[in-house]
C-alpha cells in the first residue's frame, strides 16, 4: 500500500506543481497566488512539459504551418509556370512566324519557305515542352522552404506565449531592469509564487526541448554556438533556479525572448515570398530590439550580478536557511552571463551583415542559419 502511495505521487508531480508551501506573511508579489519550494521532482513537471512541447510543435508544424505554406507556394508555383508557359507559346508563335517570313523571302531560291517554316515551328515547340511541369530544383526548394516556415512557425508561436507571460511575471515582481537593485535585496526568494514556478519550469523545458530539436535535424553553420547557448541557458535557469535566484533569472528570460519573435517572423514572410519590404521592416525590429535587449539592458544586469549582487547576497551554505551559493558559485554565474554575451556579440556581428545587405538592397537573409549541406544558400 505504501508502495502504492508513493508511486501516485511521483505520477501526480509529472502534471502538477510540487511542494506547496504557506504564503508568506508579507508577500511582495502574487498576493493570491499559491506558494511553492523547490525540490528535485519539479524535474517531473519539466520532463512532462518536454513532451508536450514536442506534440504541440508536430500538430502545428504538421496540421497548419506545413499546409499553409505548402498551399501558398504550389500556387505560386503554378502561377510562375502559367506565365512561363504562356511566354513560351508566345515566343514560339513568334519563332514560327519568323520561319515561314523568312521561308516566302526566298520562295525563288526554293528553299527558303519550307526550312525556315519547319525550323521556326520546330523551336517554337521545344520551348513550350521545356516548361511543362516544375524542375526538380524548384519542387526541392519548394520542400525546403514549407519545412522551414514549419520549423519558424513554432518558434513564433512559442516565444510570443511565453513572452507575454514572462511580462506579467516581471510586471508583478518588485523588480527594475533598469536599476535591479530589488533582483538581490532579501535574498534568498524562497518560497516563490505559483506563476514564478511555472514560468521557470517552461523555460527550462523549452530550452531543453531545442537542445533535442537542435540535435535531431540537420546542422547549420552556428551548430556549435547555438549548443553552447543552450546548454549554458539550461545550466543558468536550473542553478538560479534551486539556489533562488529567480528574480533576476525572470529578467533575463523576459530581455532574451522578446527579440526571438521577430527573427522567426521574418524568415516566414521570407518563405512564403511575400513583400521584401515587409521581410526587411521585420528584421529591423529584430536589430533594434536584439541591441536593446541583448547587449544595453543584458549588460545592465551583468554589470548588476557581478558588482551589486555581493552587496546584498550572503554567500553561505546553509540548507535550513535557503543559502546554497558561495563565493565561487557565484563567480561561476556570471561568468556564464559573460560568455552568453560573447556569443551574442558574434551573433550580432553576423546580424549587421544581413543589415548590410538590407541597406545595400540586397534583402533580409539570416546568415547564422544557413545548411551546411548547402553552400551557398542562404536560411
Amino acid at each position: 500500500m505504501a508502495h502504492s502511495d508513493s508511486l501516485a505521487a511521483v505520477l501526480v508531480s509529472f502534471y502538477t506543481l510540487q511542494y506547496p508551501t504557506t504564503s508568506p506573511a508579507f508577500p511582495d508579489s502574487f498576493h493570491h497566488s499559491t506558494y511553492y519550494n523547490v525540490g528535485p521532482l519539479d524535474i517531473c513537471m519539466v520532463i512532462s512539459l518536454i513532451a508536450v512541447m514536442a506534440i504541440l510543435r508536430d500538430a502545428l508544424r504538421l496540421g497548419f504551418f506545413e499546409p499553409l505554406a505548402r498551399w501558398k507556394l504550389h500556387r505560386d508555383l503554378a502561377w510562375k509556370l502559367k506565365l512561363r508557359t504562356k511566354a513560351a507559346h508566345q515566343n514560339g508563335t513568334n519563332v514560327a512566324s519568323n520561319g515561314v517570313t523568312n521561308g516566302n523571302g526566298h520562295i525563288a531560291n526554293g528553299n527558303g519557305a519550307p526550312s525556315g517554316k519547319s525550323n521556326g515551328v520546330a523551336n517554337g515547340h521545344a520551348k513550350v515542352s521545356a516548361v511543362s511541369g516544375p524542375s526538380t530544383k524548384e519542387l526541392r526548394q519548394l520542400n525546403r522552404s514549407v519545412l522551414r516556415f514549419a520549423e519558424q512557425g513554432w518558434s513564433v508561436v512559442y516565444y510570443t506565449i511565453q513572452w507575454g507571460f514572462g511580462l506579467y511575471v516581471h510586471y508583478n515582481l518588485p523588480t527594475r531592469v533598469l536599476d535591479p537593485i530589488d533582483i538581490w535585496r532579501e535574498y534568498p526568494h524562497i518560497p516563490i509564487a505559483g506563476p514564478v514556478k511555472f514560468y521557470y519550469l517552461t523555460q527550462n523545458a523549452f530550452y531543453l526541448h531545442q537542445i533535442l530539436i537542435l540535435n535531431a535535424e540537420a546542422r547549420r553553420k552556428d551548430h556549435y554556438q547555438m549548443m553552447c547557448h543552450h546548454v549554458i541557458t539550461v545550466i543558468l535557469i536550473l542553478a538560479s533556479y534551486f539556489t533562488h535566484f529567480t528574480r533576476v533569472g525572470c529578467v533575463i528570460m523576459v530581455l532574451m525572448d522578446c527579440c526571438d519573435i521577430f527573427l522567426p517572423l521574418a524568415k516566414m514572410i521570407r518563405y512564403l515570398g511575400l513583400s521584401q519590404f515587409a521581410c526587411d521592416c521585420v528584421f529591423g525590429l529584430f536589430l533594434v530590439s536584439w541591441l536593446i535587449t541583448r547587449h544595453f539592458l543584458f549588460s545592465i544586469i551583468i554589470w548588476s550580478t557581478i558588482f551589486v549582487g555581493p552587496l546584498y547576497v550572503e554567500f553561505k551554505w546553509d540548507w535550513e536557511g535557503g543559502y546554497y551559493v558561495t563565493q565561487h558559485a557565484y563567480t561561476g554565474f556570471w561568468v556564464m552571463l559573460l560568455f552568453l554575451e560573447v556569443i551574442q556579440i558574434i551573433w550580432f556581428g553576423m546580424i549587421c551583415r544581413v543589415a548590410y545587405r538590407v541597406i545595400t538592397g540586397s534583402g533580409a537573409a539570416d546568415t547564422r542559419s544557413d545548411d551546411e549541406n548547402e553552400p551557398g544558400k542562404e536560411d
